[in-house]
């Protein structure tokens, strides 16, 4: 019944569809940057450096994007950046044979990826209250896993249909239709900070949110193993459907796990619930190094999703605990950069002990990556329980207190 009366709630579903559409562009962008490249021609040596620029300007941008939206709105900083990301894919669709076109609108586009999860995520505890804020939560997570199934998956239409640089074309409509959806609900439209934080640091300033965030690397670091992993696996098992086969199994998993979570009721903080959720995440990947036959893989891959899933859920919450007033947003933002850069260096590592080892030790990197940052948040946990330290330092300098509640 917790789905059923958030989803009633006004806005949620508005809010919610707009963000996943506009954030499809960035899913999209994985597979339709290089595909329209190769079409025109390209070495795979460049189709990397591409990619690569647009992931890294789109982990740089994020923060900086959501720093801008905690001190000036919402409305004001998506609609410019959705617009500007629009013209970054436009100008590798235009002249996808010239390279400095291609770096030039790739790292554009990056860069002003509209920080529209974050920016949810920031609507919820005043759109759905308290005693709805888990579920809001763990729905949250749930439906990002669409937005990696749904990406490519309109990219593979665009290319069916027309072209790669087709779903280029795709990408910067469906980014700018999505962030108009949302800027347009009064929620976004009208949410401005409780607090204009003045401090350079921003969220970083809280010491427990770091070891949050660098816990959560982690995290990434598994996922960017499995990325990797799973092409290798496929193709020497010969896998029906793949790598995205195993990789959509993932996410099912995923969703299952945010699901069932989110329909729960735990007693417990979220400090004290996310040191056992990375344990068991790092608990999934470390079985992965059995890499067994294709039937008991299929369900190895939804076992590693189980946890994500709920991870992030009690994340989330957590972030707004823990964030310095008036920087919920940049701290969001900051949650994506880091996972993306451990997702980035996970493949990397993967990549390189399949060239020079074998799968079973490159699955061994992403059960040390998630080990590592269960370790460092079970390390951490008291500090993450006073993590309100900071908060009342705030309050003790005179700063306005929050107007949203926190917390599941």
């Amino acid at each position: 019944m917790g789905y059923l009366s958030l989803l009633r709630v006004p806005y949620v579903v508005r809010l919610l569809l707009g963000s996943l559409v506009g954030r499809l562009p960035s899913a999209m962008a994985a597979v339709a940057i290089p595909l329209a490249l190769r079409e025109n021609g390209a070495g795979y040596a460049f189709v990397g450096v591409a990619a690569g620029a647009f992931a890294v300007a789109a982990a740089v941008g994020g923060p900086v994007l959501g720093r801008m939206v905690d001190r000036a709105g919402q409305a004001r900083v998506l609609l410019p950046a959705a617009l500007a990301a629009a013209a970054g894919f436009a100008a590798v669709a235009v002249a996808p044979g010239n390279p400095y076109a291609v770096l030039t609108g790739a790292v554009l586009a990056g860069a002003a990826t509209p920080p529209l999860e974050p920016c949810l995520r920031v609507l919820w505890p005043n759109l759905v209250g308290p005693e709805l804020l888990g579920s809001a939560y763990a729905l949250d997570a749930a439906a990002q896993e669409l937005i990696f199934i749904g990406g490519p998956l309109v990219v593979a239409g665009a290319v069916a249909l027309a072209s790669p640089v087709a779903a280029l074309w795709a990408g910067a409509a469906l980014g700018v239709a999505g962030v108009l959806f949302v800027v347009t609900a009064p929620p976004s439209r009208d949410w401005r900070a409780p607090f204009r934080s003045t401090d350079w640091l921003g969220p970083l300033r809280s010491r427990a949110l770091l070891l949050l965030l660098a816990g959560l690397t982690g995290a990434g670091v598994a996922i960017g193993t499995l990325n990797v992993l799973v092409v290798s696996y496929a193709e020497e098992h010969r896998v029906f459907g793949g790598a995205p086969a195993l990789l959509a199994l993932n996410a099912l998993g995923a969703m299952i796990g945010a699901l069932l979570y989110g329909a729960m009721r735990p007693a417990a903080r979220p400090a004290r619930r996310v040191p056992p959720l990375a344990a068991g995440l790092a608990g999934g990947y470390a079985l992965l190094c059995l890499l067994p036959a294709p039937p008991l893989m299929a369900c190895l891959m939804i076992v590693t999703g189980l946890f994500l899933a709920p991870l992030l859920t009690v994340t989330f919450a957590l972030i707004g605990e823990l964030a310095p007033r008036g920087t919920v947003t940049e701290a969001f933002a900051w949650l994506v950069t880091l996972i993306t850069s451990g997702t980035a260096l996970g493949s990397a590592a993967a990549g390189f002990v399949l060239e020079h080892a074998s799968a079973p030790w490159a699955a061994a990197c992403g059960a040390a990556g998630a080990a590592a940052g269960a370790l460092l948040l079970f390390a951490g946990r008291r500090r993450l329980a006073a993590g309100r330290d900071d908060a009342e330092d705030d309050a003790e300098a005179g700063d306005t207190p929050p107007s949203v509640p926190t917390g599941t």
